[in-house]
């Protein structure tokens, strides 16, 4: 991983629960999928927030930037139910048949208008998609969460 795992997150806003390998494991049940093990070593560090400000160069423009997508919260597992948040990869089957989404993501982070994802639609191995259903986007950012998280950058190179 280029950044450092120490400067990736920013603030645990919603207070998340420290990640455990029984809440991995049900959300692995409940999604019908294997997650990344980057993606789960990101999380056991702090279980989804705000990251310190990153962007995903882009070589094909998207309704977010001609040149870029961000991340600038990655979604956390979340099973107790009592715990309010808005960062949450269990919500993704709701999201999913609310937005009209396409089938087999898992929602990473996103507005409601647009998404990255891990999408499963090929295999086991998650590629990293943008959606736009709103416009129509469903455009191929990584090859998989590691080149993802390997290719971001700063937010602050495409600050105007």
């Amino acid at each position: 991983m280029n950044i450092e795992t120490h400067k990736f997150w920013d603030s645990n806003y919603y207070h998340h629960p420290p990640l455990t390998d029984e809440m991995i494991t049900k959300a692995e049940e409940i999604l019908d999928v294997k997650f990344p093990l980057l993606f789960i070593d990101l999380l056991k560090i702090q279980n989804g927030g705000y990251t310190q400000g990153f962007a995903f160069p882009m070589g094909e423009p998207t309704t977010w930037a001609k040149n870029h997508v961000p991340l600038s919260e990655l979604f956390g597992i979340i099973i107790d139910q009592s715990i309010e948040t808005a960062q949450n990869v269990l919500d993704s089957k709701y999201i999913i048949e609310e937005w009209g989404l396409p089938e087999k993501q898992v929602l990473i982070t996103g507005d409601g208008h647009w998404w990255i994802t891990l999408d499963y639609r090929k295999g086991e191995v998650p590629s990293v998609r943008w959606i736009d259903v709103e416009c129509n986007e469903d455009i191929h950012v990584a090859d998989n969460f590691e080149s993802f998280i390997n290719g971001l950058v700063s937010e602050d190179n495409y600050a105007e």
